[in-house]
């Protein structure tokens, strides 16, 4: 499981312009693992893309990481932002 959040991760920060706030949680059920990305509010248009590409992308890599492993894996890109920290 740690490859595939690994993979996840360094897709993720690749896109964002502010990787220091991404979080990308797991959990497990009987459906599989899903894996939930949350980013700021500038960023997470980014993940989602036009149409919602960019998201689908991360989702067919992790499904095909998640095949390797015979594990279901499921990507949610959080509509709800991470709110970033003042300095």
């Amino acid at each position: 499981m740690d490859n595939i959040l690994n993979m996840i991760t360094v897709v993720v920060e690749s896109i964002v312009d502010d990787a220091s706030v991404v979080v990308i949680s797991s959990s497990e059920s009987e459906k599989g693992v899903l894996y939930e990305v949350k980013a700021s509010a500038e960023d997470t248009g980014k993940l989602i893309g036009r149409e919602g590409r960019v998201a689908s992308a991360l989702r067919t890599l992790a499904k095909a990481a998640g095949a390797k492993n015979d594990t279901r894996v499921l990507v949610n890109v959080s509509k709800d932002p991470v709110e970033k920290e003042q300095s």
